[in-house]
This record gives C-alpha cells, structure tokens and sequence, in this order.
C-alpha cells in the first residue's frame, strides 16, 4: 500500500507540473496577444497567489470590482500560473501574472499601486508585505464565524474591511491588542448588491429550497460538510414532496479529502437528474458554475452547512437554516449567530421538510433573522454595501496622499539639510 500510495503521489505531482507548465505558457502568450498595462494606470491590487482550485475566492467579488475599477482601476497580481490562466479567462479585473518576486517588483515599478487586497491568508501574501508605501488590506472571500474568521493573521495587515460589527465583536473577543476601533472598517456585503443572474427555470408555485453544502474539510475542527451526515435524506425528502425545487449548489472541493464523501455528493446529483426524467416540470437544478448571486437571492429557503455561505445567505436578509455538525470537533462559533440560528439536525430527518416550511412564515424566525442581518451586515438596503466599499477605499487613497506628502515633506527637510551640510563643508575646505 505504501508503495501504491508513493506511486499515486508522484503522479499526481508530475501531473500538477505539467499543468502548471502549460498554463504559464497559455498566460504568457495571452499576454502578449493583450498586449502590457499602461503605465502608471492602477491605483488598487488584488494579490491573488492560489491557483484555479481556489477561484472561487477570488470571483465574488468580480463584480465589486468592477464597480470600483470605475474610480480607481483594478489590477489582479497573480502568482500561479493556474490562478492567472482561470482568471483571463472570466470576467476578472485586468491580470498581471507576476510568479517571481522579480516580477512582481517589476510591475510594482511601472504602476502607482497605493491600496493592495487580499481575499485569503495565502503564506505567498507575507512576500507582497514587505513592500511599503502603500496600504495592505485583508478583505477576505467571505463573511463566517469559523475560527479562520479570527487568525492572529489580522495583524499582519494595515486594515481589514469587514462585515459589521459581528465581525468586531469576534476579532475583540479572541485576538490580544488588536484595535478593531482603528484597525477595521465596515462595509457590509457588497457582493449582496449583485445577486442577480439568469434563472435555470421557470417561476412557478414550487418553494424554491437552495442546498449549498460545504466541503468535508481536512481536519475535525472544520468538519463542517453536511453532505454524508444531511444531504442525501434532505434532498430525497425534497424530491419527493412535489411542492419543492432543488438548487443544490456544492462546495468545488466536496470529495477532494473523502472519496466517501464524492461518491455521497454524485448521488445527491444522479438523484436529481432522475427526478427531473420522471417529471420536466420539476426543473430541479444541480449547479457547479462559478457565478453566485441568482442562487441566494431567488431561493425561498436556503439550507447551508457552517461556511461563509451562511453569511452571503444571510446578507440577503431571507430564511436558512445551518445544518448542526455530526462531529463534535467540529468548532462551532457560540457567541454570534450560531448561538440564536434555525438548526437542521441530522437525527431529526423526518423532520427536515417540516423544518423548511416553517422557517418561512413562523414570525418568531423572521424577527430573529432580522435581528442577526443587521448585527452582521448594518443596512442592507439595495446599493449601501457598494457605497460603504467605495467609502472604505476613499479613505484609504486620502490616507495615502496625506502620509506621501508628510514623507516627501521630511525627505525634502533631510536633503535640504544635507546639501547645507555639504556646503559648510566645502566652505571650510
């Protein structure tokens, strides 16, 4: 078995590097065709160091940026070849694809970069810190109580934009001197702006139920993935009743650490398909694209597992209910939302329909979700997020001119000084 195991490793590893070889060269050749930046252009990045398999941080927030790029352009300083190809290939920022730390020195000099992104906690972001004169600023690729939500990793960078005042009271709760007064901003959930999307089916009477699992997670404090311990009882139950359509939207990485868990996930999706042969009106839906906004915004009730989908949900201000975790290493947040949320227990499967149901009128439910919407995200009203964002980033470019100025003021007093220096010098001599 070892020696299988070694086998499969080393062919997988060989597999990535070809996969890697052919993208850097699929980027550069793209590159070229587009032709370079212009000089002196941009004035945000977005440091991005994954690869395609972790795309899905980076294209919530396609749209916002877009919206941004309108005052001060957007550029994405990619570092995997894989990352770069996937984003030419949307409908992403401009990319420059920067895989040595000489590359990226090298574009830093042509542009006037003065705010730089982060949308995760990539070990690659430490090298993009040593660069000064400009802002770092932990944005983040989702809005969650998961114990990543709270990494002493925050203080590496100059701000965080964050959510509300949930995610304050949680960085207050867990991190030592860490100034959340001073050190975050709140913008809401920009992304909630642009829930929009060509629908899959066509409206009817169906209650429409979104099941957007996460995946198994590789370790048992984030054993959050519901598919094994919920899915296929929930979907089945759905499927069954006539008066519900499925969206099931799965985590992209559901299956890559449990093959039990992929195999569960492909039953979840055969089931579907057999249910819309048996009957076309149904119009079920298994979706695996990379856009999300339709699936929030349109869905009737929303059922996720502890993710930052519980949060993008919430932002939309309509019901869900969080699947409880089986494994009781699970870490599971008690102060915030998921102390006061609607649970679906999995020993209570014979209930999950009725659970569904009710969510959607009980008014004790709908003062509660109107409750938590507001601690976690302020005004959700159409446009506030977007405005609050923008609002976040013009602070940050003020902020820039003001310690530019006071810098080159002091360099200005350093070389003044030190040409009459050298003049009393000459003077003597």
């Amino acid at each position: 078995m070892g020696v299988l195991s070694d086998v499969k490793k080393t062919v997988a590893l060989v597999r990535k590097a070809l996969d890697n070889r052919s993208a850097a060269v699929h980027v550069r050749r793209e590159a070229a065709r587009l032709g370079g930046h212009p000089r002196s252009h941009f004035r945000v990045a977005v440091y991005f160091a994954d690869g395609d398999v972790n795309m899905y941080q980076m294209r919530q927030w396609y749209k916002p940026l877009a919206e941004l790029a309108r005052t001060w352009p957007v550029v994405v300083l990619s570092r995997s070849a894989t990352g770069a190809r996937a984003l030419m290939a949307e409908d992403a920022p401009p990319v420059a694809f920067v895989p040595t730390v000489r590359d990226v020195e090298r574009f830093l000099a042509t542009q006037e970069i003065r705010v730089v992104l982060y949308v995760n906690q990539n070990t690659r972001n430490f090298q993009m810190f040593r660069y000064g004169r400009r802002w770092h600023v932990f944005i983040n690729h989702g809005e969650s109580d998961k114990m990543y939500m709270t990494t002493n990793q925050y203080k590496a960078y100059d701000y965080a934009l964050v959510a509300g005042q949930a995610a304050r009271d949680r960085l207050s709760r867990v991190l030592w001197d860490y100034d959340v007064t001073t050190r975050t901003i709140e913008i809401g959930r920009p992304q909630a702006d642009h829930y929009s999307g060509v629908l899959p089916y066509t409206p009817d009477d169906r209650i429409v139920v979104l099941y957007a699992p996460t995946w198994e997670g590789d370790r048992p404090s984030a054993h959050y993935g519901s598919i094994l311990s919920h899915g296929e009882s929930l979907v089945s139950a759905l499927l069954a009743t006539g008066r519900h359509r499925v969206v099931y939207r799965p985590h992209p990485r559901s299956g890559v650490v449990s093959p039990a868990y992929g195999r569960a996930h492909q039953r979840i999706v055969a089931a579907i398909a057999a249910a819309n042969a048996a009957d076309a009106r149904a119009q079920h839906v298994y979706d695996n694209g990379p856009e999300l906004g339709w699936q929030l915004s349109s869905a009737d009730v929303a059922v996720v597992d502890v993710s930052a989908m519980v949060y993008d949900r919430l932002a939309a201000d309509k019901p869900l209910l969080i699947t409880r975790p089986v494994d009781p290493e699970a870490v599971v947040d008690t102060h915030g939302y998921l102390s006061d949320c609607e649970w679906l227990d999995a020993s209570r499967s014979a209930a999950f329909v009725g659970d569904i149901d009710r969510v959607r009128t009980d008014p004790a439910a709908v003062a509660k979700l109107a409750h938590w919407v507001h601690h976690y995200f302020g005004d959700t009203a159409p446009g506030s997020a977007t405005r609050r964002f923008h609002a976040a980033i013009g602070f940050l470019m003020t902020e820039w001119e003001r310690w530019y100025a006071a810098s080159a003021d002091a360099s200005s007093a350093t070389d003044g000084d030190e040409d009459e220096a050298e003049l009393e010098d000459g003077a003597e001599t």
